[in-house]
């Protein structure tokens, strides 16, 4: 496996994902996993994770040194690549190494999002066709993504397979929704204007009207920190949200507990959305958008908590009336996170590379 960084060194969804595919993998019988990314291994990784070296520096020296080690590819029967730009090409000196692509997202789509001008997003379109080229397979975690991939990378339907992702539920505990001064409604983002932060601070002004006592607690950074923190000032609430940055996972594990629900609001290209299954292994329903993969994540749970992407009214009509009640229960939450295991995820990835080893 190859992939950017690993989740303790650069927190967030596709960092996770690799991080915790990789364990899933180095849990079943049988199977012998390497996996690359820059940042540091940390102690509770399997063996065979390694670093290509430290996070940051210069893209191009990153590109070229995962590019060059290809130390496991001799002995590999199935290359699985988890992001464009690094890792080596499926050559080793005794002939080709079947390749499984794990398309997250158009990283050229959300560069554009966060305002790259046309050179740079038509420049990692061009990396990400070059890299594609060839796979074997690719896996998505949503038919939202599915479509994205054949209708923008042109890549035929038969070769693409869709695998929902998992969720630890080792880390989390389904806890009673606490009582106290406070009602806490808790949504982690990175803070980039795809996310639909600024969806939830239009709309946190009705919910306070009609819930004095709710509080808003973001978590995350990003480039539009600045214009939501002026955004939630703007609105004369400053009191009443929280812009708590980045949690270490114990910090994350205490806020679900504190919260009575979670929100979710992105607006483009969402390819499932991790936080909801973790947000429903703690026992906290999440709102979300129709947004992508999303809808996927709660459908078989309860329906009312997806509503319209970008539709402030909608989204503080929903937020209220979750503060009035109307949400599934901890253990409701729990039992449905339950049906989305890592070690189900890692079976079926198996069952694929067996199919295509060399």
């Amino acid at each position: 496996m190859t992939g950017s960084e690993w989740f303790a060194s650069a927190p967030g969804g596709l960092n996770r994902y690799f991080t915790e595919l990789f364990h899933a993998l180095a849990r079943q019988p049988g199977v012998t996993v390497s996996a690359a990314a820059f940042g540091a291994v940390s102690p509770d990784d399997p063996p065979g994770a390694r670093s290509w070296g430290r996070t940051g520096g210069s893209t191009i020296d990153r590109a070229r040194s995962a590019f060059l080690e290809r130390a496991d590819l001799r002995r590999a029967d199935v290359l699985d690549r988890h992001f464009a730009l690094y890792g080596p090409a499926a050559f080793a000196r005794d002939g080709r190494v079947p390749l499984v692509v794990h398309f997250h997202g158009p990283w050229a789509a959300e560069s554009r999002l966060t305002g790259q001008g046309e050179l740079g997003t038509r420049a990692k379109y061009l990396i990400e066709r070059v890299r594609y080229a060839g796979a074997d397979r690719f896996v998505v975690l949503s038919n939202h993504f599915r479509e994205v991939l054949s209708a923008d990378y042109r890549v035929p339907a038969e070769r693409i397979q869709v695998i929902p992702p998992g969720v630890d539920l080792t880390r989390f505990r389904a806890t009673p929704i606490p009582t106290g001064a406070h009602r806490t409604v808790l949504c982690v983002r990175r803070l980039e204007r795809r996310m639909g932060i600024d969806t939830l601070l239009r709309c946190w002004p009705g919910v306070v009207a009609e819930h004095p006592d709710a509080r808003l607690v973001l978590v995350g950074t990003g480039t539009a920190e600045g214009e939501l923190r002026a955004q939630a000032a703007g609105a004369g609430l400053g009191d009443s949200i929280t812009f708590a940055g980045n949690v270490d996972d114990k910090q994350l594990t205490d806020l679900y507990e504190q919260a009575e629900l979670t929100v979710v609001p992105t607006t483009a290209l969402e390819g499932f959305g991790l936080i909801a299954l973790e947000s429903l292994a703690a026992g906290r329903a999440p709102i979300v958008t129709d947004c992508g993969g999303l809808p996927d994540s709660v459908r078989g749970l309860d329906s009312s908590l997806i509503v319209p992407a970008r539709d402030a009214d909608t989204l503080g009509a929903r937020i209220v009336s979750a503060l009035n009640g109307e949400l599934p229960t901890p253990e409701q939450c729990r039992s449905h996170a339950e049906t989305f295991s890592w070690d189900v995820t890692a079976e079926r990835h198996l069952t694929m590379y067996q199919e295509l080893k060399r």
